[in-house]
């Protein structure tokens, strides 16, 4: 019989009443016959004397008479307010992140991990998920130093009154370390260049920078070279991109958004770009000096992991390449070079009109007035209603974006306000 399979009631009754006269070697045999241990015998039996055949008939619990780590009703009503606490924060409120908070706020009683998350699914703010992936079965790349390779990204955010811009975004592969911020209108080759060498003169210059393949950050891949890969190389830093549609490349950054989404939902709706800077900039300073990430070992912080290794070398600069022109935009300019002609599928030459229009599937957009007779690169996502349309000048920089409109529209403007306008 199984150590832990529970004894035959019938076995049980013939113990209860065993004779007291019974022969020499007797309770050997029985024992050996049905597969149960001397003791559990005389146990049943010394039982069956103290309280009656009857209290032999029926297994005992198991369960220990008191348990000492047994968490009260107390601890946990406090676990769940602490995480209803970080939740109404904006920040990360998983049983990783309440362990530590609640660590860190030198509790006397701490749940672990796995408990936390059973109080929770019990108290009903957070659910049961058996087929998520478990967190030991990823594994991560990262390089081996602060500034060995830096991430870019940009990603929509509104003002009040539905006004869209643009948070681009800096991350240290190594540390996860917010390098730098910064909100414009729109994902421009300016922009990107402005927040670079804000990161650069407070962290010095990285080895590599990875971006996506967005025209105004690296247009290698459609035959461009964007601003910002001039800027870079002149700095002597690789720029390297992920393979198209695959965004787990930049899957640190990605990430980065999400907490970044879920500290600004809980601050109030900011008006201007210098508001939505200030949230964005307390938010680094979070992140990087009291959040406890989860990738880096021991959960520290990625300031911790920041200075907690040398940084990589800077690179060595070059002077050999053609550095961006610094003519204004509100001068009309020729193309640069001829209309290239080997593109993508995806991709299309338009000649824009004196108006500085150009007509796609008999809908006609208007790109910019001071443009007239320029060459344009219409980038498609799709042909269905929704699918992105982005148009971008011959040197990769983002004019304008759109969705392509429901069928019986003829005309689509730039999304800008008449009069001139301060670029932030």
């Amino acid at each position: 019989m199984p150590a832990n399979e529970p004894i035959d009631p019938r076995v049980r009754l013939a113990i209860s009443q065993w004779p007291e006269d019974a022969p020499r070697g007797a309770v050997s045999t029985f024992c050996a016959e049905h597969g149960i241990s001397r003791k559990s015998f005389y146990e049943l039996r010394k039982r069956a004397t103290a309280d009656g055949p009857a209290a032999v008939l029926e297994p005992r619990s198991r369960r220990p008479r008191t348990s000492p780590s047994k968490l009260t009703d107390e601890v946990k009503e406090q676990a769940v307010q602490v995480r209803a606490a970080l939740e109404a924060s904006g920040l990360d409120h998983g049983p990783i992140s309440v362990h530590d908070k609640m660590r860190a706020m030198g509790l006397e009683v701490v749940p672990s991990v796995a408990s936390l998350a059973r109080i929770f699914r019990q108290a009903g703010v957070a659910r049961f998920e058996p087929r998520k992936k478990p967190r030991s079965a990823w594994r991560r790349f990262v390089y081996p130093a602060p500034n060995a390779c830096w991430q870019l990204d940009g990603t929509e955010y509104v003002l009040t009154g539905g006004r869209r811009c643009v948070i681009l975004q800096f991350i240290d592969d190594h540390s996860r370390y917010a390098v730098a911020s910064h909100v414009a209108w729109g994902e421009t080759s300016a922009a990107a260049i402005a927040v670079f060498d804000k990161a650069v003169a407070a962290h010095g210059v990285p080895q590599r920078l990875l971006s996506d393949n967005g025209s105004a950050l690296n247009p290698s891949r459609r035959g461009l070279l964007g601003q910002l890969v001039v800027h870079l190389m002149a700095l002597g830093v690789e720029p390297i991109t992920g393979k198209p549609y695959k965004p787990t490349t930049q899957g640190k950054n990605e990430r980065f958004h999400q907490t970044l989404f879920r500290y600004l939902d809980k601050q109030p709706l900011a008006e201007t770009l210098d508001e939505l800077q200030a949230q964005v900039d307390a938010f680094d300073h979070i992140y990087n000096t009291q959040r406890p990430h989860q990738g880096l070992p021991g959960r520290a912080t990625p300031q911790a992991a920041w200075e907690a290794t040398t940084k990589a070398e800077p690179p060595r600069p070059t002077h050999d390449l053609p550095r961006r022109s610094n003519r204004p935009a509100s001068r009309p300019r020729p193309p640069l070079a001829p209309a290239p002609t080997d593109l993508p599928d995806d991709t299309v030459v338009k000649k824009l009109t004196p108006a500085g229009m150009f007509y796609l599937d008999k809908v006609q957009y208007l790109v910019d007035g001071r443009r007239g007779f320029q060459y344009v690169l219409v980038i498609s996502a799709g042909n269905n209603v929704g699918d992105k349309i982005t148009v971008t000048d011959l040197e990769g920089e983002i004019l304008i974006e759109h969705t392509r409109p429901a069928p019986g529209v003829t005309y689509v403007g730039n999304g800008r306000p008449r009069g001139p306008r301060q670029d932030p």
